[in-house]
């Protein structure tokens, strides 16, 4: 499965979503995570794991405790996905626009 795959697929859970928006704010383990959804502590772990598999959190274990954290690398095989469109749409709507204004000739 290419990243751009494995990211999309992580990103596309409306909970692993927001799991992740959290993250942004800092590291926190499972617990302070459950503590802002309606959800077990087993399915915020398994959302955890979704992402961690995709590459966009990673973990530091400090004795019994697990804190999870936002990989920005991990976001880069989606932005160089997203910075081939940005390059291709400016250069085909130049070209439609050429085409146009010649077909009003």
């Amino acid at each position: 499965m290419m990243d751009t795959e494995r990211i999309f697929r992580a990103l596309a859970d409306p909970t692993r979503r927001a799991v992740f928006e959290r993250l942004a704010a800092g590291e926190m383990s499972v617990g302070d995570l459950k503590a802002g959804f309606d959800v077990s502590q087993p399915a915020v772990s398994q959302h955890l794991a979704a992402l961690r598999k995709a590459g966009l959190v990673s973990e530091r274990r400090e004795g019994r405790n697990v804190f999870y954290r936002i990989t920005p690398e991990g976001l880069a095989p989606l932005a160089n996905w997203m910075q081939r469109y940005r390059d291709f749409w400016p250069e085909r709507v130049e070209r439609l626009k050429t085409v146009l204004k010649e077909m009003e000739q």
